[in-house]
C-alpha cells in the first residue's frame, strides 16, 4: 500500500488576536516546520487552504486565507490540519512518524519478529518506539546502535536490541 500523501500536521486549539489567526498545536517536529508551509489542508487533504504562519512558543500561529474574524477562527477549533508530504523534504534516515506506525519490528540478525510499532514518543535526546509484543509493550530507543534498518516498502524495522530489552538478561 502506498504511503498516505496527506499527513496530520496539527490541530486548531484556539484563536490568537481579533483578525482570525489560529493557534495550532503542531504534530510535526516543531512549530517552525509547520510554519514553513504555505498550503495546509482540511478534510484529510481534500480542502486546500493558503496560509501564513509563524512559530509562537510551543504552537504555530496560522492565518488562513478567508478567515478574517475571531468568530470565523473560533468555529475551526478542534479541526485537524493536514500537510502534503511532497511539501517537506526529510533528511536521509528520517521518516514521517505516521509511516512508521504499524511496522513489524524484527531482529536484524536472526529475523525473529518481536512485534509491531504502535507509537513514537519524543524525549528530547532521541525518540522512543513503543513496540507491542506478545509479552506487552517494550520501549525501544530510536538510536543508531539499535535501529539497523527501516524498510517502509517491506513494512519492517530491523533492530539490534540492547541487552535485556527482550530477554531477562541483566
Amino acid at each position: 500500500m502506498p504511503p498516505k500523501r496527506y499527513l496530520e500536521a496539527g490541530q486548531v486549539v484556539g484563536t490568537h488576536g481579533v483578525c482570525g489567526e489560529l493557534r495550532v498545536q503542531p504534530w510535526c517536529d516543531s512549530p517552525a516546520v509547520l510554519a514553513s508551509l504555505k498550503t495546509l489542508y482540511f478534510d484529510e487533504g481534500r480542502t486546500p487552504v493558503r496560509v501564513r504562519s509563524r512559530p509562537h512558543k510551543n504552537v504555530t500561529l496560522v492565518k488562513l486565507e478567508g478567515v478574517d474574524t475571531v468568530q470565523d477562527a473560533a468555529a475551526l477549533r478542534g479541526r485537524v490540519l493536514y500537510l502534503d508530504r511532497q511539501d517537506l523534504e526529510l533528511p536521509s534516515g528520517h521518516y514521517f512518524i505516521q509511516d512508521l506506525i504499524g511496522l513489524s519490528v524484527t531482529d536484524a540478525d536472526t529475523g525473529k519478529v518481536y512485534g509491531s510499532l504502535k507509537e513514537v514518543s519524543p524525549t528530547g535526546a532521541n525518540d522512543v518506539y513503543h513496540v507491542n509484543t506478545d509479552r506487552g509493550e517494550v520501549l525501544i530507543p530510536a538510536i543508531a546502535e539499535v535501529i539497523a534498518e527501516v524498510d517502509l516498502e517491506a513494512g519492517v524495522m530491523r533492530i539490534r536490541p540492547l541487552k535485556g530489552l527482550f530477554d531477562d538478561e541483566n
